[in-house]
Parts: C-alpha cells; sequence; structure tokens
C-alpha cells in the first residue's frame, strides 16, 4: 500500500528549525515533498507574486533526511501553487502542512499569517491543509514537546478527513515545566493587535516607523484558542476562506438599493 503524499511547506524560509522538525514528524506517516521559501515570509498573508519573476530550486536542505526538496523565492502561497501545478503534477497530496511557525498564530494573527497562508492556498486548491504554529519566536526554540501532537493531529487528519473548503490552525504552546495538557477543538479568540508607529530617524536625518505594539484579547470565552493556549492546551480552530459575513445580509438586504 503506498503511503499517503504530504507536501511540507512554511513561512519561516527552508532551512528554519521549526520546517526541519515538521519534515521529520511528517516522515513518519508519509512521503514527504517540501517546497518552502528560499528566505524568511512572515506576515506576508496570502500574498501572490504577479509583477516580478518566481524561481524555483532543487534544495539539498533536507538531503540528509532523503527527502525531495525545492526553494522558492515567492511567497507561502506561491510554493503551494507552484507545488501543485509544477513540481507535483499529476500526483494529488493526500495532505499539505505548513510550519511549525516560529510565532503564534492564533486569533485575529491568522490573518497575517504566511504559514496559514499556505494551508489556506492549499484548501482553495481543494487539498486537506493544516498549519502548526509554536508560540514560540525564537530562532532557537524547543519543538521537542510538540511532536508528539503534530503526529497525532497529522494522522487523525489522513484518517478521518478535513471537511471540504476548510485549513485547520493549530496553535502548540511554548514548552514549560509542565507537560501539555491535550488538544482543544476551539474558535478563534475575538482580540487584536493594539499598533503603534515608533517614529525614528535614520543615520542621513530621514524620518523612518517602526511597528510596535501589544496583542489585547477581548474574549473571555472559554472556547477559544487564546483560553487554549493560555491554559497549555493545543489549540485547533477550522478556518475557512469564504468570508462572507452572512449574518449581515439580511441588514444590508434592507438598504434602498
Amino acid at each position: 500500500m503506498a503511503l499517503p503524499l504530504i507536501l511540507v511547506s512554511n513561512d519561516d524560509g527552508i532551512t528554519a528549525p521549526g520546517i526541519r522538525t515538521l519534515v521529520r514528524v511528517a516522515q513518519k506517516v508519509g512521503e514527504v515533498v517540501v517546497v518552502a521559501p528560499d528566505g524568511p515570509q512572515s506576515g506576508m498573508g496570502h500574498a501572490i507574486t504577479i509583477g516580478n519573476t518566481l524561481r524555483l530550486d532543487r534544495s539539498i536542505a533536507f538531503d540528509d533526511l532523503g527527502i525531495e526538496a525545492y526553494e522558492c523565492s515567492g511567497t507561502p502561497a506561491d510554493c503551494v501553487k507552484l507545488a501543485k501545478f509544477h513540481v507535483l503534477k499529476d500526483r494529488k497530496p493526500d495532505l499539505v502542512v505548513s510550519g511549525i511557525n516560529h510565532g503564534s498564530n492564533s486569533s485575529i494573527s491568522v490573518l497575517y499569517s504566511g504559514t496559514m497562508s499556505a494551508a489556506i492556498e492549499a484548501a482553495i486548491e481543494g487539498l486537506p491543509a493544516i498549519g502548526f504554529s509554536l508560540c514560540d519566536y525564537g530562532h532557537e526554540a524547543d519543538f521537542s514537546h510538540t511532536e508528539e501532537f503534530v503526529e497525532l493531529i497529522i494522522r487523525q487528519a489522513l484518517e478521518h478527513g478535513i471537511p471540504e473548503n476548510t485549513a485547520l490552525n493549530v496553535n502548540l504552546p511554548k514548552k514549560s515545566s509542565e507537560p501539555i495538557q491535550g488538544v482543544k477543538i476551539c474558535r478563534q479568540a475575538h482580540a487584536k493587535w493594539q499598533e503603534e508607529f515608533d517614529e525614528r530617524l535614520d543615520p542621513r536625518n530621514r524620518r523612518y516607523f517602526w511597528l510596535t505594539g501589544s496583542f489585547v484579547n477581548h474574549d473571555r470565552g472559554e472556547d477559544t484558542d487564546e483560553w487554549a493556549l493560555l491554559n497549555n492546551y493545543v489549540s485547533v480552530v477550522p478556518c475557512q476562506f469564504d468570508m462572507t459575513a452572512y449574518h449581515a445580509m439580511s441588514t444590508l438586504n434592507e438598504w434602498d438599493l
């Protein structure tokens, strides 16, 4: 029986420690092919390259694991598109996994996330997909405590399937002295980044701005991804690319249009 085909991508770049962890875990479950950005693409959201050339080159990043890998000059969404239509061609992945991101993509961050854009792009293409993120922004973050949960979720997704037009946003707690408590299926918390812009001067006395700010959670529900992570659970939020606000349609239909 053929092993399931698993496509791996990310937004931190093909040499990031997080994607190596994800590749090693995915390799326990199926045949792995990697198509990932050649450098960091964090915060790119669902951007695609339309005005510049795209380059795709064979990568040796995972030769030690015997993994076929390619590095792409474009965004995470570009990587998934090129993987489907060029690298894999007539081979349809059984699952697309993205990450493991260095930093949380819970709550509103899902909209800005390059990690989740790769997963959402896969869902748009009709492929089951999962984005994995660790709540630790350090380049040398410890992923070891997450591996059993990543493997469990991948295996469950392959066994049971993921609903059509859906990608799973999985966030994993930072390593601590306490073990992870388990997995929670959650909704996205109502929270946002309270942004500020630090105004500075460069060496030539020209003004520039540096984005700063803090994360503000307005949601006190105990069924959210933020609650789960705060209480040391892995959060799993099913996400969709249909952004229609169905609840608002009846109000708009009352407009004199």
